[in-house]
């Protein structure tokens, strides 16, 4: 009965991302017209100061003239590959779906060297850009320095996964690394729609409430598509579990804790830090009872490699604040940065990088299954090599 529903559901999704990929690349390929020339036409300001105002647009623009003329070539490179990404992203869904081999393949390979491209071009304008003259701040130079990261590791083991014919987990690194590159259209989208529930605002102080759940917001998506893709019950050499009871409320213990004191200190900065307090709780409270409610379901009905890889996420989403909270306190330490700016960039940076660990524990998972089949069967004694009868 429920078949239908979902697959329904599975095509909706498909159609949103593939919808809002084209939309964005030219978006994405335009975005530094004005800062090449002034008054230069851009898609995507057009569109800003329609939805919102002219003058949230001009003032962002002269926010960004200066740091962003000091490194125009790079970022004119990383944003118009950043557009061809877009569009090569879902002919490569499309292409693993429709099970279209070798232009999967083909396809795959433009899509990596254009990352790279792409991922390098941003790399050079972080490096020439001091993290306070970044747009919005140091927080937003350290989100923007991990997403990098992220998506460059992530694209990196997925060329290892295919290379090693694990195509489970080749698929599971590609979906991640699209999720990280989902957040330059994702972060436009909240720049138009969040002045309305937030008016007055600069995009500035927008950009700063966004970023508190974007990388958690990509890299829930990201386990969606790959749950979705994995149809299998079980998998072969993997037995019960790598967080145990015990581990997963020792997870929670700490989790909670760390996420009182993250409460704690957003509370005591007025009405900003509730602002950014709200906009990370909310989406990490949605994401925290799906995985809850999927890792039970999928142990009741008897899966359970979805069960392991919902539950290592989940513990992963637990611990992300731990990580947060820790990130802070060495920004501040080591960074100079004061104490509302490092909370912020640990709490943008913590979910995202736990979802970027609970991939890693997948993937060693699944290899660690494939060799203990392997060795099993080494292992296993030949049968006796029998003579045929002579009659």
């Amino acid at each position: 009965m429920n078949r239908p529903r979902r697959v329904a559901w599975r095509r909706v999704a498909t159609i949103a991302v593939v919808a809002v990929c084209v939309s964005y690349a030219p978006i994405a390929m335009t975005e530094l017209w004005p800062y090449a020339q002034r008054g230069a036409p851009a898609l995507g300001e057009w569109v800003l100061a329609r939805a919102v105002s002219p003058r949230y647009v001009a003032e962002a623009v002269a926010d960004r003239l200066g740091p962003y003329g000091r490194s125009l070539v790079a970022l004119i490179v990383h944003s118009v590959l950043g557009g061809a990404l877009m569009l090569l992203g879902p002919v490569q869904l499309l292409s693993a779906v429709r099970r279209r081999i070798r232009l999967h393949r083909v396809v795959g390979v433009v899509f990596a060297l254009t990352v790279y491209a792409s991922m390098a071009g941003a790399a050079a304008y972080l490096v020439r850009t001091a993290p306070q003259d970044a747009f919005s701040g140091a927080a937003f130079w350290i989100v923007l320095t991990t997403i990098l990261v992220g998506t460059v590791l992530s694209v990196t083991f997925g060329i290892f996964a295919a290379v090693g014919r694990f195509p489970d987990l080749h698929q599971r690194w590609l979906l991640l690394c699209y999720g990280f590159l989902m957040t330059a259209p994702l972060l436009r989208l909240e720049w138009g729609a969040l002045p309305w529930l937030l008016p007055g605002l600069s995009m500035a102080d927008i950009n700063r409430v966004a970023v508190m759940h974007l990388g958690s917001v990509v890299a829930f998506g990201a386990l969606l598509a790959s749950r979705a893709m994995d149809r299998r019950g079980s998998v072969s050499g993997v037995r019960g579990t790598w967080v145990p009871m015990p581990v997963l409320a020792v997870a929670h213990l700490a989790g909670a804790a760390a996420l009182a004191w993250i409460v704690r200190s957003y509370l005591g900065r007025g009405t900003e830090g509730l602002r950014l307090l709200v906009a990370y709780l909310v989406p990490y409270a949605v994401s925290y009872a799906v995985l809850l409610v999927r890792q039970r379901r999928a142990g009741r009905d008897g899966r359970s490699w979805a069960r392991e890889e919902w539950r290592l996420h989940l513990a992963a989403l637990c611990l992300a604040p731990v990580l947060s909270a820790g990130a802070a306190l060495l920004f501040e330490r080591y960074t100079g940065l004061d104490r509302g700016t490092a909370l912020s960039a640990g709490v943008a940076i913590g979910c995202g990088v736990l979802a970027f660990a609970a991939t890693t524990v997948v993937s060693l998972r699944i290899m660690f299954a494939r060799e203990l089949v392997k060795r099993e069967g080494l292992a296993a004694p030949r049968r006796p090599h029998r003579t045929p009868s002579p009659a």
